[in-house]
């Protein structure tokens, strides 16, 4: 499949406009056409793939003013002027202020190699663009997403697509695949980094507290509320919102977060007065919404308000080619934070790595490759044998893994710290003891002694 060619001509003739539609089309041309340049431009922007061919002497704009308004948003877009009229003077300044070339009416053989070359001449530069900006994004600071799968590239070019649109996005995927991430990279390397990215559990706040939480509430506004609270949507003004679980939320509370979205603004619980709000909301969800929506769990017009722009995120079980590249990234994190060497990813590692299914997804992946570099690679293979077997696992042994490797997680990240790994976990002492010892963990196995 060749790569479209595209052709913007503009002439206020209609006979030349005919004239040179159907000769391009035959060409292999997709073509537009207008009969004054200020239409024309609304169509151009720096995004734009194809080549000009404009008619100098026009009424209202002329084309080298048409050409100086194109200058000023993209000076590499190729303007190709036609007039019937010989003049050296003006074909040198449109030479000059940026035209790529300059012909007189009729139309000849060359003019049709020209446009060619100034198509080949515009898709290198928005190849150069596209590198350049990939190049910048794996340089600059900010959340990364590795993933060389195709799965995982076409959901790059999806956000990249829409990163500094102003259009809300709704994120679905499994548990462990990497939500928030995504929310962060899409505000991480948007317009919007300068300010807040404000993360919302939608099913971990009280049902009670939540509209205070998201939009805020007066002092006296309600029982408790001895002061003025700011909700989390004015608190991430000019930046992003992420609303994780969005499934959790009450169909009251939809409602007014529909409301939210279509307004643009939100009022604090007991105040009049509205806020005008300059954020994006990016939600998440583990379910599929629209099933929800035709059980009438979920409301059907806020749905579709937040289904804009959908974000897929592929399991990890169907990008299994990725794992050795996360697993490698995960490894050299985990060995700086705590301090320990890089433990070798042995063929046999590997190929247990991609035989196993990971419900847990990259969150499950990030977990191993922890108590790889913790614990050393031959108990990590062990461990791997003796419990990640998808045949033999109950979903009781299923449930107790899972729990066991989220204790651990905990308790790495803590480096061997009971109270913050409660913290981290929401659980009590006791609670936390029981499972350390049902599982055969200790703290001493999570310090940063060498030793």
């Amino acid at each position: 499949m060749t790569e479209e060619k595209t052709l913007l001509i503009i002439d206020d003739e209609q006979s030349i406009r005919d004239a040179l539609k159907q000769l391009f089309e035959i060409e292999g041309y997709s073509v537009q056409c207008f009969s004054s340049a200020a239409p024309a431009l609304k169509k151009l922007s720096r995004q734009f793939s194809g080549v000009v061919l404009c008619d100098i002497n026009m009424p209202e704009i002329n084309g080298i003013q048409f050409l100086e308004q194109v200058m000023q948003f993209d000076s590499e877009l190729p303007v190709v002027f036609l007039t019937g009229f010989a003049d050296v003077e003006v074909a040198v300044k449109a030479i000059q202020k940026g035209a790529y070339d300059f012909f007189e009416k009729p139309v000849s053989e060359p003019l049709l190699d020209c446009i060619e070359r100034a198509l080949d001449k515009r898709r290198l530069v928005m190849e150069n663009r596209e590198l350049k900006a990939q190049v910048k994004k794996k340089s600059a600071p900010g959340v990364r997403i590795l993933g060389e799968t195709k799965q995982m590239q076409q959901m790059l070019h999806l956000l990249d697509a829409v990163i500094d649109t102003p259009a809300d996005v709704l994120i679905e995927g499994e548990t462990g695949t990497g939500k928030e991430l995504v929310a962060r990279y899409l505000h991480d390397h948007s317009e919007r980094s300068n300010h807040n990215f404000v993360a919302i559990n939608c099913g971990a706040i009280p049902e009670e507290l939540i509209e205070s939480e998201l939009f805020g509430a007066k002092s006296g506004a309600f029982t408790g509320a001895k002061e003025s609270r700011e909700g989390k949507f004015s608190f991430a003004q000019g930046g992003t919102v992420f609303l994780d679980e969005i499934e959790a939320m009450s169909a009251a509370l939809q409602v007014k977060l529909l409301r939210v979205l279509e307004e643009r603004s939100v009022t604090p619980v007991g105040s009049n007065t509205a806020i005008a709000l300059d954020i994006r909301v990016v939600a998440a969800t583990k379910v599929d919404l629209q099933t929800l929506v035709a059980q009438g769990k979920f409301r059907s017009d806020l749905f579709y308000r937040l289904n804009l722009v959908k974000v897929m995120i592929p399991s990890l079980r169907s990008r299994k080619a990725d794992i050795p590249l996360l697993y490698k990234h995960f490894s050299s994190i985990a060995a700086t934070r705590f301090h320990k060497p890089m433990q070798p990813v042995s063929p046999e590692l590997e190929a247990q790595l991609l035989a196993q299914d990971w419900p847990g997804n990259v969150r499950e992946l990030r977990n191993h490759a922890e108590r790889h570099i913790l614990l050393g690679g031959a108990m990590t293979t062990s461990n791997m044998q003796s419990n990640l077997s998808d045949e033999t696992l109950s979903l009781a042994e299923k449930v107790s893994y899972y729990e066991q490797s989220l204790i651990e997680e905990a308790l790495a990240q803590s480096q061997g710290s009971i109270k913050d790994a409660m913290n981290l976990l929401k659980v009590p002492r006791k609670t936390l003891y029981d499972k350390m010892s049902k599982y055969g963990l200790n703290r001493t196995m999570f310090t940063n002694d060498d030793g």
